[in-house]
């Protein structure tokens, strides 16, 4: 990886936990600390700073053994290689085991797709998860087969070359047909479950960048589309709150009580767009609209 100047004088740690999806600070640190990274060939320390120009190679040790069960849970494969596999991942399914979650995830699904065929990055309860959908979001993921996929798909996420279209029913009338949303989001303060927007320097928050545009006005309703420049946790979901157009369906973000009983917020990765990492080429997928989402808009259309 290249440290680019927007990351010059970040702390080493802080940088690989954002530049590699699903490597957590903590992780990063005994990866360090065992000397699994290096810095232009040299070993360094969590607190380095780094400098632009810099050049780290993570040479990440295989992983021990997974403990997640596979279970044959029927994926929807938009592509697969020996590299990558792009998914079309159906609401409702929790991407990677966590607490409450330890079976029927997408994980425990490509564990039955692919067996030990996934990067180990991850981890052993996130193999092959280069970056996430929330449980009722539902469209388009990339998955690493292996290491130096994982690093290449992370590395353009983290340079924002990998680009993210959603579509989302939200509500209200968004006036402006183009906006461009630049919010910084951490941790709410008093709900840990809940991100936030955080406008105050002195609160923890990374920067947040959602562009959006009006696809079509409905009654009470606006369908948008919205392309990530940045993949914080919950960010669109967070932003359209912000700006007082929560997703329709959204009981955490938006109104407890819904306007309609829809099972969750109306939100679909609908494009994504990468280099391929061992090939270079350019790649565009687009899938459709899932059914939940076109039965939403009907209902809101016939809403009078």
């Amino acid at each position: 990886m290249l440290v680019t100047e927007e990351s010059n004088n970040k702390r080493a740690d802080i940088f690989l936990s954002e530049s590699i999806d699903g490597l957590s600070r903590n992780a990063a640190q005994r990866l360090l600390a065992d000397g699994h990274i290096t810095i232009n060939n040299s070993l360094f320390k969590k607190n380095t700073r780094l400098k632009t120009g810099d050049v780290i190679i993570c040479n990440i040790p295989s992983p021990t053994p997974c403990e997640v069960v596979a279970e044959d849970i029927p994926l929807d494969i938009v592509y697969e290689d020996a590299d990558i596999i792009v998914i079309n991942k159906p609401r409702g399914l929790v991407v990677h085991p966590a607490a409450g979650h330890f079976s029927a995830t997408l994980v425990n699904a490509l564990l039955f797709h692919a067996g030990d065929s996934l990067s180990g990055i991850g981890g052993v309860m996130r193999p092959g998860i280069v970056h996430r959908l929330d449980k009722d979001t539902s469209g388009l993921m990339v998955v690493a087969k292996n290491d130096a996929a994982h690093q290449s798909l992370a590395a353009q996420l983290a340079a924002r070359e990998m680009e993210r279209t959603y579509q989302a029913l939200c509500m209200g009338r968004v006036k402006s047909d183009n906006l461009r949303i630049d919010i910084p989001i951490g941790r709410h303060p008093n709900d840990r479950k809940k991100m936030a927007p955080i406008t105050n320097k002195g609160n923890k928050s990374r920067e947040a960048v959602t562009y959006i545009t009006v696809l079509e006005h409905l009654p009470r309703f606006t369908l948008v589309q919205a392309q990530l420049e940045t993949g914080r946790t919950h960010q669109i979901r967070v932003h359209m709150a912000h700006i007082g157009h929560p997703v329709l369906g959204d009981g955490l973000y938006g109104p407890k009580k819904q306007p309609f009983n829809l099972g969750g917020q109306i939100l679909h990765s609908k494009t994504l767009k990468l280099r391929h990492p061992s090939t270079g080429e350019v790649m565009d997928f687009d899938v459709p609209l899932p059914d939940y989402f076109v039965k939403a808009l009907e209902i809101v259309k016939n809403k009078k």
